[in-house]
């Protein structure tokens, strides 16, 4: 009868387990990857495009280290160039004493060309230098 019992009763269908098939992760992984690198290609594109864009101009910090260092400052325009760092640009400093007490304005002009076009800035600066020269008239502008 145990035969009888065994043969009637349903045999359980092979049911798929409930995980993925090897070829399925694999497609999935392609997918990503290639998601992956087509938005890491535009990234890298737009970096390249925005240092393009980006102007590499100098500053006055190089000139003004040297009048730093000493308390002394000299009337008159004093010009320069910053060699092979910046060659296309220059600059022009111009002092002179605004109060009796050693009070200099300088004002430092950078030109130069930027991506072919003709540039140029202007900065103006306090310094208080009680050591320096000073000619006869003392105020000037």
């Amino acid at each position: 009868m145990n035969l009888l019992a065994n043969a009637a009763r349903p045999r359980p269908s092979r049911r798929r387990a409930g995980g993925f098939s090897l070829l399925e992760v694999m497609i999935a992984l392609l997918i990503f990857f290639l998601a992956v690198f087509a938005i890491l290609d535009s990234m890298s594109q737009g970096l390249r495009a925005a240092r393009g864009l980006q102007v590499n101009l100098p500053d006055i910090g190089p000139l003004m280290a040297d009048l730093m260092l000493t308390n002394k400052l000299e009337e008159g325009v004093v010009e320069g160039d910053f060699g092979d760092l910046y060659p296309d640009f220059t600059w022009t400093r111009d002092s002179y004493q605004v109060a009796t007490n050693g009070l200099f304005k300088l004002d430092i002009t950078i030109r130069g060309f930027s991506q072919n076009r003709p540039f140029e800035s202007t900065t103006s600066l306090l310094l208080w230098r009680p050591d320096s020269q000073v000619s006869s008239s003392p105020f000037r502008r």
